[in-house]
């Protein structure tokens, strides 16, 4: 069902990932949005908070800075953020990604659902392995704290 509303929510996302979407958090998350996070316990409510982490995991998950067809000696991934997988149905996305931060392998996935308005109203993000949450945790912290200033 290619005219769900989650296809058009996720098209605008991608436009937001790679800078095309101006005002692109504003535009696509919806004021009373749940945010779960893979380093807090809580949910994170409310649009200002979860662009908050979303902002910090754009400055922190971009991966490190080579080309996107570079490979790391380990694992054959690619070292730049980029999606590897889509699901979409009706209201719900699940997108795999994978990045490489300090070396370290980070896979993971977005899990977005959106409402009949095209404004997303949960974002949940999950990673793997451990090294990879234990260095996101120690970076998004840091990055949180900048952010804060």
């Amino acid at each position: 069902m290619s005219n769900s509303p989650i296809h058009a929510v996720i098209k605008r996302w991608h436009a937001h990932t790679r800078g095309e979407l101006a005002n692109g958090l504003d535009v696509l998350l919806d004021d009373d949005v749940v945010f779960y996070s893979p380093i807090v316990f809580t949910p994170q409510r409310g649009k200002a908070i979860t662009k908050l982490y979303l902002q910090a995991a754009g400055q922190t998950l971009p991966g490190e800075k080579t080309s996107t067809t570079e490979k790391t000696e380990s694992n054959d991934a690619p070292k730049g953020f980029r999606y590897t997988k889509e699901i979409l149905d009706g209201y719900n996305a699940v997108l795999e990604f994978e990045t490489t931060i300090e070396g370290k392998y980070v896979n993971g996935i977005d899990m977005i659902t959106c409402n009949d308005a095209g404004k997303i109203t949960e974002f949940r993000v999950m990673i793997r392995p451990l090294q990879a949450i234990n260095l996101v945790h120690k970076q998004m912290g840091d990055m949180l704290d900048k952010m804060k200033k």
